[in-house]
């Protein structure tokens, strides 16, 4: 039995929502670089996204919604994820930043505070932390 078999449908849902939201990212300058594939593929794998899936949100990445998780470190680990590939697109800025944002708020994260922890985010991942570090040091940001 693989790992996802012992959730539900709405587990799977969710992974591919959190999967095309990546996607989103990686797409908002037009292309897929070959580091941005290479992160996929693997993300692909680690969330137990088929092939047919992987293909199909790749076509259609904008009509998946994306599900805020409940918990707060789930939050955190989906933000870690799509920080990072921001941090492989070769193109900067803000169009990455502006994206990043909007998703950072439909992951639940509040948008007076979603620049903040976006901010503190990309400066985490370009001093290439560890998810642990990640999640310990936006929990504890503002002491």
């Amino acid at each position: 039995m693989s790992f996802s078999n012992l959730f539900d449908s709405g587990f799977k849902k969710r992974n591919e929502s959190h999967f095309a939201a990546i996607v989103r990212i990686a797409m908002d300058d037009g292309i897929i670089t070959d580091e941005e594939q290479a992160f996929l593929d693997r993300l692909a794998q680690r969330l137990e996204i088929s092939e047919g899936n992987y293909k199909t949100i790749l076509k259609n990445y904008q009509s998946h919604p994306i599900n805020p998780p409940v918990s707060y470190d789930t939050r955190l680990e989906r933000l870690y994820d799509l920080v990072r590939m921001v941090h492989v697109d070769t193109i900067k800025g803000d169009p990455e930043f502006t994206l990043l944002k909007k998703i950072g708020v439909g992951l639940g994260f509040h948008s007076e505070n979603v620049k903040y922890i976006v901010d503190k985010a990309l400066v985490l991942v370009s001093n290439d932390v560890d998810l642990d570090t990640f999640i310990h040091e936006i929990k504890h940001m503002n002491e």
